[in-house]
């Protein structure tokens, strides 16, 4: 038997007594009944986790812990823990960036009250590269599946960073990418679904381990598990990093009277408000305005060949002006974008 069992064994005795001793029916018997129940003892709940540094990691509890053991998968040799509120665990050894791993804890409190977490993580990753988004294919025809393409602008690390689309959800992610060095004008491709047995995601050096269509031997590939529909012509999408920065964002809207679906609006707020994507006029966005249907990107009239591309011309910008839908038979995931561009 628990302590916390024997504890409530004895409440319920004490209350028991204290009915005898009072009148059912008086004022004091209520105030009574509620202060000996207010001492049951509540057990430590499990609140949060954060990846502090590549050594450190702190999970966060409702009261005060002390640690009785903890094991990691892979397991990684533990140098301190710091015990309290927040735990704070330091490891010997430095995490590959982005690592995912898997801390058992079990925590006992003052009064002896136990609770278990399983906890699955993300070793931080602080050489996280700059992404911009780059091309899109919102139209799935088999083989092509939907897909969206990232062309880096300095080198690092893809490890932890997470790609969101405000169709599948404004709070999950995606995807989130695994231990990757990208180099300085890499080409990132992330295919949204898998269709293919040999279709695997691209985290050395090899850029032809992965089978797959479209899957190039100049660009790094990355599969979405599963055959869902994840992104539509009138949506939002970003990238973001382990302190929920926005490293890049784009909107897309079909026509004015698509906008609002998939929770686009309430992306849309979310992304001007971090100055992620800005209306297209300068002046409205100097103003403060929210960024709406007519400041997205246009998706009308995308194909599975007619993908929306960025015009690698020009720098990049938070705004809808340098995009623009490829003539047909010129979608080029893995590649530099073409500028054979569709007439309406």
């Amino acid at each position: 038997m628990s302590h916390s069992t024997k504890l409530r064994g004895i409440l319920t005795a004490l209350l028991v007594q204290s009915l005898v001793l009072v009148q059912i029916n008086s004022c004091s018997s209520d105030s009574a009944i509620q202060e000996i129940l207010s001492l049951t003892v509540q057990a430590p709940v499990y609140l949060s986790y954060q990846s502090l540094s590549p050594t450190e990691i702190t999970f966060s509890f409702s009261k005060e812990v002390r640690v009785t053991s903890i094991n990691f998968a892979p397991e990684v040799e533990v140098e301190s823990i710091k015990e309290g509120n927040e735990v704070i665990v330091t490891l010997a050894q430095p995490l590959e960036p982005g690592r995912r791993i898997i801390a058992d804890i079990l925590v006992e409190d003052s009064g002896r009250n136990t609770l278990n977490v399983i906890v699955p993580f993300r070793a931080r990753n602080d050489r996280m590269p700059r992404l911009v988004f780059n091309e899109m294919r919102t139209e799935f025809q088999r083989p092509r599946v939907e897909f969206v393409e990232f062309f880096a602008l300095t080198a690092g690390n893809l490890g932890a960073m997470r790609l969101f689309i405000a169709g599948h959800s404004l709070t999950e992610a995606v995807y989130t990418f695994p231990p990757a060095e990208v180099q300085a004008g890499e080409y990132i491709v992330l295919h949204l679904r898998t269709i293919a047995e040999d279709s695997v995601d691209e985290t050395g050096t090899d850029l032809s381990l992965s089978g797959g269509n479209e899957a190039l031997d100049t660009a790094r590939d990355f599969w979405v598990p599963g055959s869902r529909k994840l992104l539509h012509r009138t949506s939002a999408l970003w990238l973001i990093d382990q302190d929920d920065r926005i490293i890049d964002a784009v909107l897309l809207s079909e026509t004015p009277a698509a906008w609002g679906s998939n929770n686009t609006i309430a992306a849309a707020e979310f992304l001007s408000g971090k100055g992620a994507w800005l209306p297209a006029d300068v002046g409205d966005a100097e103003a403060g305005r929210v960024a709406n249907a007519r400041d997205a990107i246009s998706s009308f009239g995308t194909t599975p060949t007619r993908t929306i591309s960025r015009d690698q011309t020009v720098p990049h910008d938070r705004r809808a002006g340098n995009w623009y839908i490829v003539a047909t038979g010129n979608a080029t995931p893995g590649r530099e974008n073409s500028q054979r561009r569709h007439t309406f």
